[in-house]
């Protein structure tokens, strides 16, 4: 047993060899607490005066209080737990068993590795909304901090119950339980829904069944969602139990598109069908290519940018044998992507196509390369670049549609891709015409929650480069961030645009748990990683910022933000000393049709830093004709760099007139 246990999931509670002890009633206390425990090293007196304290005289005082209230609880007379240096506190609880941090460690290191017992272990000792009943009044930067972090466990929780869900067999004795527990936890998700199902109907529990797709149903209509992939899936299972040996394709496969989306909330959709095992059995065909199939669906899916069809209709058509068209026809669907597998001595050469339904037009296709024929290294090597791509290729399809379309004819979804095609342009009346659609797309469906975050990223651009207000601006932007969130907080999207907007707001350690929030949400958002790199490569870790630029653009090679991909890389490396090899990096960054001044500005700097001082000045040239004002002030000012390295550009500028 640990000497000292904290429990911040559910009601707060704190132990000391098993003994509960008796806390204060202040709730600011309890969120002092909350907040050091899970806070990444130590954080200054004046941030937890302005997180806690909008009203009083002398938060200071409130704050020595608190502190003195933990000392006695959480002290002993052989060691100090909450530790003041300076300015800063921070607590040592090493050696204590706190569930958050323990729910925090098995987020990072991803649950795949971990056995089902483990799982079961997890899931009952973190349990519960993160300090459940409390809250703040008149703390709105308090409240924002503890909505954010609630999400977030409760999206590790759900992962680990999603977890335990699918790897529980049917009709087990845990079998029931875990089905209700992701239920319970996402009542909206589809592999939830069939989970349950599935487990009610090996129990003969028929009508318990017709109740809870009655239910569900009403629920997903109530939100906007499709629920024909549940119900495709209960006609599947209902079917296969009478007929075992049979496969049943639902008669609801074969509705045509429009029942399937409803135009307020229309997506561009797409079927995965399995891949195809070139040379080998059925057995092989049924196994491998499959299971890949399943594992991008399930990919895709999380990014939350496409309508994703699921696997159980996906796989039922794929036993007819159809062309693109017909697939097409029958699931409803804008696109469809297929592959083929062929094995050889170094692994497995996979070819993959993505084809238009309507005309069965192929608009991209790729071979990638695995040295191993197991499922889970075939996903290691090439999953990110398959998922990836197939994202990438159909918006840039659906960009390019929207572009096309007289603006009044446009729905949500068009505006949105509309937009994002004025956005990628960054100039200042281009943003502000992908402003006026974004907003016509959030008119148009209010629940849009990528339409939000588009918008978000037009107020962050008119902040970063100076074209409006900065602190407007970034109000702004932290605003519709926020409705994209408040709509939709499983959406990598959301969280990336609040990672950005609080990094305007010079809030750098939360901008960080958001963008890392993002990239957990879905590991395959390309502008997560980058945003990511982005905030490290000034004021965090360089060497983290450059392994999320490679993975970025790993994830998005020919993405629309490249330059920033590139220009981060070099910012990182010039924070590492390694200035040669930044000016190669920051060369490569100027190079892209659309990078903007700043961007060309890391370039000349990096070259000077590097001594490549005739070169530096033909990019100062260059940044004369796009800004002929524009001096190392304006550059500075936008970024956020710590001193020594603030010094370091002002000195290259001096080298090359930038000053």
């Amino acid at each position: 047993m640990q000497e000292l246990a904290l429990r911040l999931l559910g009601p707060l509670r704190v132990s000391r060899g098993g003994a509960p002890l008796k806390l204060p009633a202040s709730r600011k206390f309890r969120a002092l607490l909350a907040y050091l425990t899970v806070a990444r090293g130590a954080v200054a007196r004046e941030k937890l005066c302005d997180l806690l304290w909008e009203g009083p005289s002398d938060p200071r005082g409130e704050l020595r209080w608190c502190l003195s209230r933990l000392r006695s609880v959480l002290d002993t007379h052989g060691r100090s737990r909450v530790i003041a240096v300076d300015d800063q506190i921070s607590l040592d609880l090493d050696g204590c068993d706190v569930d958050a941090l323990l729910l925090l460690e098995t987020a990072r290191g991803g649950v795949d590795g971990l056995g089902l017992q483990e799982l079961l272990t997890i899931a009952s000792r973190c349990d519960g909304d993160f300090l459940e009943g409390i809250g703040i009044r008149n703390c709105a930067a308090f409240e924002h901090w503890l909505g954010g972090r609630r999400s977030e466990f409760r999206s590790y929780q759900l992962d680990i119950a999603a977890e335990i869900g699918r790897r529980t067999p049917v009709g087990s004795v845990d079998g029931l339980p875990a089905a209700r527990r992701w239920i319970d936890l996402a009542g909206l998700d589809t592999g939830a829904n069939i989970r349950f199902l599935s487990e009610l109907l090996h129990r003969r529990m028929v009508d318990e069944c017709n109740r809870h797709l009655d239910m569900a149903a009403r629920l997903f209509a109530d939100e906007g969602l499709d629920f024909a992939p549940v119900r495709d899936a209960w006609e599947q299972l209902r079917h296969a139990a009478a007929q075992p040996t049979q496969v049943a394709v639902s008669e609801r496969v074969r509705e045509p598109a429009q029942s399937i989306h409803p135009a307020a909330s229309r997506r561009a959709s797409v079927a995965i069908m399995p891949f195809r095992e070139l040379g080998a059995g059925p057995e092989m065909r049924r196994d491998l290519g499959s299971a890949v199939a399943h594992d991008i669906i399930s990919r895709l899916a999380r990014l939350r940018s496409l309508f994703v069809i699921a696997r159980g209709s996906v796989f039922a058509v794929a036993e007819e044998r159809l062309g693109s068209q017909d697939i097409g026809r029958r699931l409803g669907v804008d696109y469809v992507a297929t592959g083929f597998m062929e094995q050889h001595d170094r692994g497995v050469c996979v070819t993959v196509e993505v084809a238009e339904a309507a005309t069965a037009r192929i608009i991209w296709t790729a071979q990638f390369e695995a040295r191993s024929a197991e499922r889970l290294a075939i996903l290691d090597e090439i999953g990110d670049g398959i998922v990836s791509s197939i994202a990438a290729e159909i918006e840039n399809e659906e960009r390019n549609r929207a572009i096309l379309k007289p603006p009044d004819s446009l729905d949500a979804w068009e505006a949105y891709h509309r937009g994002l095609w004025h956005m990628y342009r960054f100039t200042p009346d281009e943003n502000a015409r992908a402003a006026e659609f974004f907003h016509l797309s959030t008119r148009l469906d209010p629940t849009f929650s990528r339409a939000h975050a588009g918008l978000s990223f037009t107020h962050w651009q008119r902040a970063f480069q100076r074209w409006s207000d900065r602190d407007a601006e970034t109000r702004n932007a932290l605003k519709a961030a926020g409705q994209s969130l408040l709509i939709d907080d499983q959406n990598p999207a959301a969280h990336w645009s609040m990672g950005r907007a609080l990094w305007l707001s010079g809030d750098h350690d939360e901008a960080v748990r958001e963008l890392e929030q993002s990239v957990h949400l879905s590991p395959n958002f390309a502008l997560g990683h980058y945003a990511l790199s982005f905030v490290h490569s000034q004021s965090g870790d360089p060497a983290a910022a450059i392994a999320s630029s490679d993975h970025s653009r790993l994830l998005s090679p020919c993405d629309p933000l490249l330059f920033g991909m590139l220009g981060t890389r070099a910012l990182a490396l010039v924070s590492l000393g390694a200035f040669e090899e930044a000016a190669q990096w920051g060369v490569k960054a100027a190079a892209r049709p659309n990078a903007h001044v700043h961007i060309v500005a890391i370039a000349a700097l990096c070259l000077a830093l590097a001594g490549r001082i005739a070169e530096a000045r033909n990019y100062v040239t260059r940044i004369r004709r796009q800004n002929p004002g524009y001096r190392i002030d304006n550059f500075l000012d936008t970024f956020r760099f710590a001193p020594d390295i603030t010094a370091r550009y002002r000195n290259a500028a001096a080298l090359i007139g930038l000053t």
